[in-house]
């Protein structure tokens, strides 16, 4: 059965947050014709982006930003070659910004002490680890959670005429065909619509962190409460999955800790009055009405300390908070809101307080007993709870308030390579599908704060720019090029390349998109030249490898040399166009 296309566009992009604005303007930055799709109504989309922090992470020193983030995927491996990307993309974070926002950043660390920053803890997060003084990050105005990188996100979007947006329009299903993705089928005004991408499409949908199936297959939880975009419901981890991509960080997730314990679906607050909430006459009870961890302990990004490492706990279904008369009064006058008061529960007694909470009482009232009894002897000897924080509960009234682990946002996705192209299991491209952001995010264990906006600047740019290079388009082939080493009575033709004396044509399908051929003079045992006839590599980072490779392969008589840094797939694909060039040499 034929397929119909309904509309044709150069590139779609699957997402209008950080990662999906970054691809779709840098894409119509080359002159491509972009659909920028996204699945909220408009004035909801941007993903995760519009709810952050809006700080992006910068390294002052590139090697101890590798040597920094190396710790915080440890004990996890990474391509070296996705590191390397990565942390290039961070030491030129200042330039980026300055060139393509047209903005003089400022540097959080050098405002932070005026400035009374909440982010003191988290830049860097992990200060005993090797090279973090290295890091950094950058608001684009003063202040943070003012939306100010994301309303410029959307203005470099908007203001360019060659890109389409469409809201509320879900993408279903990507389109395979002939051996590469060649469009998308989008749910657009309720009606299915094909839609056929010349040369790329760019998943950059964000995460799971509103899809509940998910969230117990991959994360071993029932749900966790959002508190960003409730939009991410892992539509393109479904996708990239029925073309058979890889997947990988499927376990990983960053959080800010415990939070309301909202409906299924509904967005959560963060409660940054928790430290003030937990300190005093209040504990945390799990679904059997122990405690189980030190409720005033500070976390990072939600991973808590555990026996020398730090990572995100294994939360129970039905958290509470539990305080008395005392610390009530306290709280109240944080002035939460209403929220506090309606999802409160109250009780004269222990007793009827366990049994409004579906808890034993004996339990709950053993855990309080305990609990009591610790500050007594003045040490915590449960979870070593700084004894200063601790007062017993008592009196005649007690309270609970129903927790919930929230979810910042998943890191789990489809694979990709350094040069943004998604893979599969056996790590060969799948064709013309490319991602950005925390679809199959960087971060595999650790997270530092700032990273993920980070990445989404970083990768968005390479995918978009990669996206938009034309694929099937005739071979680039100047006609009037003299052949080196050879005149025009010893030219002959390989396909449809000219070849001269020991000359030889090569080609590898290890690149971006389509073939990458060379043609290789070899004589006297020697390689004397290698010269690149048609690439679909990037003009960012792929044009370093075209540059640099052919010499470096020639320099050393040898196809085995160091590959690009943030080019690997190019370089790599430059080296096996060679080798392939040279099996044709007479032996």
């Amino acid at each position: 059965m034929s397929l119909t296309w309904n509309k044709t566009y150069d590139v779609v992009v699957l997402g209008f947050g950080a990662a999906g604005a970054t691809a779709a303007r840098f894409a119509a930055d080359t002159g491509a014709k972009v659909l920028l799709v996204d699945s909220a109504p408009e004035g909801h989309e941007g993903g995760n982006t519009r709810y952050c922090g809006q700080i992006i992470g910068f390294a002052t020193d590139k090697a101890k930003m590798k040597q920094y983030y190396h710790q915080l995927q440890k004990p996890l491996d990474l391509d070296e070659s996705m590191i390397d990307t990565y942390v290039d993309g961070f030491a030129n974070m200042k330039q980026y910004i300055e060139k393509y926002f047209d903005v003089e950043p400022i540097s959080v660390k050098s405002v932070m002490n005026s400035w009374g920053s909440m982010l003191k803890s988290m830049i860097p997060e992990y200060p005993e680890y090797k090279g973090a003084e290295s890091y950094d990050t950058f608001v684009l105005t003063k202040g943070f959670f003012n939306g100010s990188l994301w309303k410029q996100l959307r203005k470099e979007v908007l203001s360019r005429k060659n890109i389409t947006v469409w809201y509320q329009s879900p993408a279903k299903h990507l389109i395979k065909q002939d051996g590469k993705i060649a469009g998308v089928q989008i749910d657009h005004n309720h009606v299915i619509t094909n839609i056929k991408a010349n040369n790329g499409v760019v998943l950059a949908t964000g995460g799971f962190e509103n899809n509940q199936k998910m969230i117990q297959d991959y994360l071993g939880r029932d749900w966790l409460v959002p508190q960003g975009s409730i939009y991410n419901k892992g539509d393109g981890i479904s996708m990239a999955e029925e073309v058979g991509a890889d997947m990988w960080h499927m376990h990983n997730f960053e959080s800010l800790g415990l939070t309301y314990r909202m409906p299924v679906g509904q967005r959560g607050p963060i409660l940054f009055a928790w430290t003030a909430m937990a300190n005093g006459s209040a504990l945390v009870i799990g679904d059997d009405g122990t405690r189980y961890f030190n409720e005033t302990e500070g976390h990072r990004h939600g991973h808590n300390y555990f026996h020398g490492t730090w990572m995100v706990p294994q939360p129970t279904t039905k958290p509470y908070l539990i305080f008395d008369k005392a610390q009530y009064q306290k709280i109240e006058g944080l002035k939460l809101g209403d929220q506090f008061e309606q999802m409160l529960i109250s009780a004269g007694s222990i007793e009827n307080l366990a049994i409004k909470i579906d808890i034993d009482p004996k339990v709950l009232t053993t855990t309080i007993q305990e609990f009591n009894e610790q500050i007594k002897l003045g040490k915590d000897y449960q979870f070593s709870r700084d004894i200063n924080t601790m007062k017993p509960l008592e009196g005649r009234e007690y309270y609970a308030l129903p927790l919930k682990q929230s979810m910042l946002n998943t890191q789990g996705g489809p694979r990709r390579n350094d040069n943004a192209q998604v893979l599969d299991p056996n790590g060969k491209l799948i064709k013309h599908l490319y991602s950005a952001g925390e679809l199959g995010g960087i971060s595999a264990n650790e997270y530092q704060g700032g990273n993920n906006i980070a990445e989404c600047l970083i990768f968005g740019k390479i995918a978009g720019e990669n996206a938009a290079m034309p694929k099937d388009g005739n071979p680039v082939y100047d006609k009037t090029e003299a052949t080196t080493g050879a005149g025009a009575q010893e030219e002959s033709t390989e396909g449809e390349y000219k070849v001269g004396k020991n000359q030889y044509i090569g080609r590898s399908d290890l690149g971006m998109g389509d073939e990458l051929v060379v043609r290789v003079t070899y004589e006297n045992h020697k390689i004397s030249n290698v010269e690149v006839l048609k690439d679909s590599e990037s003009s960012d980072y792929g044009k370093k490898a075209l540059e640099q490779i052919p010499t470096r392969i020639v320099q050393a008589n040898d196809t085995k040399v160091d590959a690009v840094t943030g080019a690997s797939m190019t370089s790599r694909a430059i080296e096996d166009a060679v080798r392939n060039a040279l099996e044709k040499v007479k032996k």
